[in-house]
């Protein structure tokens, strides 16, 4: 079970993400019609994040991960559908364990399950130096992936007040 609460009047998320980087391009995911972001997804109750985020790998991607460290943490305020949405995440920079898993440069699809329906991807290799001009979700997180800092980061990301 998702820590993902939703009711009529908001929803709060507890999502983390993996910033796997090779070759001074890192791996995005691209929803069709939507902004790039980090992979990743919602942690399970009682799961670690760390955990959460080798699984997610595992489900998207069909490939293993290990953690390095936390990037960066993040509170992200934005619209879910029609509800304002409070979510909590953690970025984790991470490498892959088999570099024969996935592709190591272009575009390859794949596909995640939100809310029980299919969700078509595309996983993207994008170099670094390009993420400043894109659209990448959450913006605040693209200065801090730049910095590529030893030092666990915060970051507040309010899209409900423009």
């Amino acid at each position: 079970m998702d820590i993902l609460f939703k009711n009529n009047d908001y929803v709060y998320s507890y999502r983390v993400g993996g910033i796997l980087v090779h070759n001074n391009k890192i791996l995005l995911q691209k929803p069709k019609n939507d902004d790039y972001s980090i992979i990743g997804g919602h942690v399970a109750l009682f799961e670690t994040t760390e955990d959460t985020l080798k699984r997610e790998f595992k489900e998207e991607l069909h490939a293993n991960i290990e953690i390095d460290s936390l990037l960066a943490i993040g509170e992200i305020f934005f619209h879910w559908g029609e509800r304002p949405c409070h979510q909590t995440a953690l970025y984790y920079k991470v490498h892959l364990t088999d570099k024969n898993s996935i592709p190591l440069s272009g575009t390859f699809h794949g596909y995640d399950n939100l809310d029980a329906k299919r969700l078509d991807l595309d996983f993207c290799w994008m170099p670094l130096n390009e993420i400043k001009n894109i659209p990448l979700y959450p913006q605040e997180l693209v200065p801090i992936i730049l910095n590529n800092s030893n030092k666990t980061e915060h970051f507040v990301s309010n899209q409900l007040v423009k």
